[in-house]
C-alpha cells in the first residue's frame, strides 16, 4: 500500500489515544507504505518515533512512563496530517518538521536546502585529525554550504576560527542565516558565491565541501524522497563531476601551505578517479558509515597546474 486514504485517517483521528498508540499505528502505516529511509533514519521504527517526538516537541530520551499520555485533538491532527504527507507526497520527515540533526545540532530546513545527512560531520567532530592539527586551523571555508549545517559545525568545534560559507543559491544563504542566528555562531559568515567567485581573498587551512555529485542518470533512479529536494544540489552534469571539477581546479589558490581540501562525491567516486588517474586521492573511511569523501593536500592539488 503506497497511499493512505481519509477513513483510515479519520478512524485514528477517533480511536488513538496516548503517544504509544500513535507511534505504534504510524510504524505500521510505513511498513504497508514501502517508504525509503535515508534523511535522519534508515528504518520504519525510528521513522514513526522521530515523526511523533518531533512534532509534539519531546526530546529522544522522554522517559517511557511519558508515552502512555493521553494526546489533544489538535496534536493528533497534527501528527495525522504529517503521516499523510510523508506517505501520500513522500515528503522527507525534516521537510514536514523542519528539524534535522548535525554534529549534535538542530538545525532548520525547509525545501530550500539538502537535508543534512554527510558523513563529513563525523570528520569535523574529530576536527579533521589526523589531516591538520586543531592549533593551526584559523581559516575555514565550507562551499556549497546549503542550510550551512557543515560552515556552522566546523565553527562549533573549531571556535578560534573563522569559517566562510558560500553557496551560490540566495534561497540556500537564506536559510543558513537562520541556522547561524538560532546557533549563535559569530565566527560563521556566509556569502552568496558561485563556488570562489564571492568568496574573501585570502588563504584557509581547510576547504570542505560537500557539493552536487549526482549524474543525470542516477537521479532519474533516486527515490521519490530525494528527487523532492531541490535539483541544484544534487545533480551536477552528466557524470556528476562538474562542480567537483571547478573545486578542484580552484582550490589551490585558497590553500595555505600544509591546508587540505575534503570533498564528498559519493558514487561518482570511480569516475573522479577516470577523470583524474594522475591525482592520488585518499578516500575516508567512517565509523557511522558513508563513501565517496576524499581529502587532498594544497601539494596534491599544485599537479593540477
Amino acid at each position: 500500500m503506497s497511499f493512505i486514504e481519509k477513513q483510515i485517517l479519520d478512524e485514528a483521528l477517533e480511536e488513538l489515544i496516548s503517544i504509544q498508540d500513535f507511534i505504534r499505528w504510524i510504524y505500521t502505516r510505513f511498513v504497508d507504505a514501502e517508504l525509503f529511509y535515508g534523511h535522519g533514519t534508515d528504518n520504519p521504527w525510528d521513522e514513526a518515533v522521530s515523526l511523533v517526538f518531533q512534532t509534539i516537541n519531546l526530546p529522544s530520551d522522554t522517559p517511557d512512563l511519558i508515552l502512555n499520555s493521553r494526546l489533544i485533538r489538535s496534536e493528533k491532527q497534527m501528527l495525522l496530517n504529517r503521516v499523510e504527507q510523508r506517505i501520500n507526497n513522500k515528503t522527507p520527515l525534516p521537510y514536514l518538521t523542519n528539524k534535522a540533526q548535525f554534529c549534535g545540532s538542530e538545525y532548520y530546513v525547509d525545501e530550500r536546502v539538502l537535508i543534512p545527512r554527510s558523513p563529513i560531520g563525523e570528520l569535523i567532530e574529530k576536527q579533521f585529525a589526523p589531516w591538520v592539527k586543531f592549533e593551526n586551523v584559523h581559516n575555514v571555508l565550507d562551499l556549497c554550504t546549503g542550510s550551512g549545517c557543515i560552515a556552522i559545525a566546523c565553527g562549533q568545534y573549531f571556535p578560534d576560527a573563522v569559517v566562510d560559507g558560500g553557496d551560490i543559491s540566495a534561497e540556500c544563504i537564506e536559510v543558513a542565516e537562520i541556522n547561524r542566528s538560532r546557533l549563535a555562531q559569530d565566527n560563521v559568515a556566509f556569502y552568496q558565491s558561485d563556488l570562489f567567485k564571492n568568496i574573501p581573498q585570502k588563504k584557509y587551512d581547510i576547504i570542505v565541501s560537500n557539493p552536487p555529485y549526482v549524474d543525470e542518470e542516477d537521479y532519474q533512479e533516486i527515490p521519490a524522497e530525494f528527487r523532492l529536494e531541490p535539483e541544484l544540489g544534487l545533480i551536477s552534469g552528466i557524470d556528476g563531476l562538474d562542480i567537483t571539477r571547478e573545486i578542484l581546479t580552484g582550490a589551490c589558490k585558497y590553500l595555505n601551505n600544509g591546508g587540505i581540501l575534503v570533498v564528498e562525491v559519493g558514487n561518482s567516486a570511480y569516475a573522479l578517479e577516470e577523470a583524474f588517474p594522475d591525482i592520488e586521492f585518499t578516500w575516508l573511511e567512517f565509523e557511522r558509515g558513508g563513501l565517496g569523501v576524499f581529502v587532498l593536500t594544497r601539494e596534491q592539488l599544485q599537479k593540477l597546474k
